[in-house]
């Protein structure tokens, strides 16, 4: 009889057990999952914050490029007046007022030129030649761009909004002869073509002039007006709107701008020409569908674990019960029960195999925004030139120098021909190819680079200093990524002596138990040596350059089994050192 109090007693005491177990899996559970959902958030806000800031990054590349782009078609025009005031052909049939074939002659000159339109007018304003026929004999008297003309004995720019909303853009000059105005020469720029190619984008963008206009833009309803005055144009109110607004607000960061009750990122750069700047808009869309990816991913996570803590909470329960049940019943109701597990399972599988593909063409879209800036960035070199020898070529042929012209013209057929191998190697960066490897003599791709960047050598007017050996210094590489290696350095040391009173740069090449190749400046030196190499970081203005050069030419160096060196020199400047291994070194190490 003692013994039966005490087996009552260690009954009562066994039974709270399997509930405390429960209540303590519980609340594991609940703190798993409150932990999970911080970490989603805290992913969210992270992650927004570093893919809008490279969307951003992109933007300003894009900003960049069109920048240069309007740059280059106005400098290309800005000339075309003045050459065409000094044509004996025109002036001669000023004099004579005789113009049968002067219109022939200006349509030649456009296609030539690739000129929206030019026209010669007389002294009274009246066309009497155009590329376009319809406009002869149309007065002009009133016209911005005559008038200033007629005021100034130099180029003027006019722009001037039509009727239509659009703008037309003209470069005009008087036509002097024996101190006396004749006629007015104009030459139209067809800007416009930029608002059809940014129409495809997504992106809103708009070029404001000095005065804050709008002359340019993919909305053509936007021309004329200011930039505040767009943002500031009420959104349509709809219920649809006020919902999306407020489902915005709960993960987007705080934004530039609002265009049409649609928050965007604003993004602005500076044209350097008559105070005019460019505005891009982004919609933050693709930004909230890359963080979606990874939340997806991270919710895909969640609830295989969650999956798993319940299987745990319910075997385990399965386990407690199986003493008061029969084992039939309870193989019966494990057997369905792991069925379901496997059937969810299953299916969480196939979710994360579709996150993983969208997280992989992410993945190649952001490979390809950058690819897209290093082309840019390495086809400005042979453009600069370009632009240098037709200005040249022009010149030649206006003072009956043909010969002289068909060298430069042979030297754009050169430069061409890089851009091409330029745009190839581009290609085949990613992969790391070494096909068109071949003995190259440093001291020929360094003749060769000089002659590409002789242009602004002689703009600028730096002393170059070269020391190369007598014999052949020959090495195993790509000429064409060597010279692109070659001409970056020179291109950095000429900007790094930008401000230098007597600019100077020390080339030096040397062969011993490798090949060293050493470019010295006078210039301002390096800030910071660590991030000297690192994609996209630079000390130039915007506009200048993205911050890729050194980057490139660093991976283009290894490739060819060297590489390459910074320093700041002891007396000031810079000095680069590209390091290779000699021809024969390299053939010995293959075998």
């Amino acid at each position: 009889m003692r013994n039966a109090p005490s087996d009552a007693e260690h009954g009562g005491g066994t039974r709270p057990v399997p509930a405390l177990s429960h209540r303590l899996g519980r609340a594991a559970l609940a703190i798993l999952l409150g932990g999970a959902l911080a970490m989603i958030w805290a992913s969210n806000v992270l992650l927004t914050e570093r893919f809008s800031e490279a969307v951003r990054n992109r933007a300003e590349l894009r900003l960049a490029l069109y920048s240069g782009n309007i740059q280059s078609e106005l400098q290309r025009t800005s000339v075309v007046p003045l050459l065409l005031a000094r044509d004996p052909e025109l002036i001669a049939a000023l004099k004579a007022g005789d113009f049968s074939t002067t219109s022939q002659r200006l349509i030649s000159f456009q296609a030539e030129i690739a000129a929206g339109g030019i026209f010669l007018f007389d002294v009274s304003g009246r066309t009497m030649a155009a590329t376009d026929r319809t406009q002869l004999g149309s007065n002009h008297r009133q016209d911005p761009f005559f008038v200033e003309a007629l005021r100034a004995r130099d180029t003027v720019f006019t722009a001037h909004q039509r009727d239509t909303g659009g703008y037309e853009f003209t470069f005009a000059r008087s036509i002097v002869s024996e101190n006396r105005v004749i006629g007015v020469v104009a030459v139209e720029i067809d800007l416009m073509k930029f608002e059809r190619a940014w129409s495809g984008l997504s992106d809103a963008v708009a070029v404001t002039d000095s005065a804050g206009r709008i002359i340019l833009a993919t909305e053509g309803r936007w021309r004329g007006q200011t930039v505040e005055a767009v943002l500031a144009a009420p959104a349509p109110d709809t219920a649809r709107q006020r919902v999306l607004s407020a489902l915005r607000g709960l993960w987007q960061p705080r934004p530039d701008a609002v265009l049409r009750g649609v928050p965007v990122m604003r993004t602005d750069a500076r044209i350097p020409f008559r105070g005019w700047r460019i505005s891009s808009f982004t919609s933050y869309d693709g930004v909230r569908d890359r963080v979606n990816t990874v939340l997806a991913l991270e919710f895909m996570v969640l609830a295989l674990a969650m999956a798993l803590g319940f299987y745990l909470l319910q075997r385990k329960a399965v386990l407690q019960t199986a003493l008061f049940r029969r084992e039939s019943a309870d193989l019966r109701t494990l057997n369905a029960r792991l069925q379901r597990e496997i059937a969810e399972r299953e299916k969480a599988q196939q979710e994360l195999a579709v996150a993983e593909q969208t997280l992989a063409q992410s993945s190649k879209l952001a490979a390809l925004g950058e690819m897209s800036a290093a082309v840019s960035h390495e086809l400005n070199q042979p453009l600069a030139a370009m632009k240098t020898y037709l200005a040249g070529a022009r010149l030649l042929l206006q003072r009956r120098r043909p010969e002289e012209a068909l060298a430069s013209f042979q030297r754009i057929d050169d430069l061409i021909e890089r851009m091409g191998a330029i745009t190839r190697q581009l290609k085949s960066y990613a992969r790391k190819g070494g096909e068109a490897f071949e003995p190259v003599d440093l001291r020929a791709c360094l003749s060769s680079a000089l002659s590409m960047m002789e242009p602004q050598l002689r703009t600028r007017a730096v002393k170059i200093v070269r020391s190369v050996p007598r014999t052949p210094v020959m090495v195993l590489a790509d000429r064409i990524r060597l010279e692109q290696v070659i001409i970056n350095l020179l291109r950095n040391a000429i900007d790094a002596t930008r401000d230098t009173p007597a600019p100077r740069i020390e080339l030096t090449l040397a062969a011993g138990a490798q090949a060293v190749l050493t470019v010295r400046d006078n210039g301002h030196g390096i800030a910071d040596l660590d991030k000297l190499f690192e994609p996209f970081w630079t000390t130039k203005k915007p506009g200048d350059g993205v911050g890729l050069g050194l980057a490139i030419s660093s991976g283009i160096v290894k490739d060819c089994g060297g590489r390459l060196t910074a320093k700041n020199a002891e007396d000031g400047g810079a000095v680069f050192e590209v390091q290779l291994p000699l021809l024969a070194t390299t053939v010995e190490a293959a075998e």
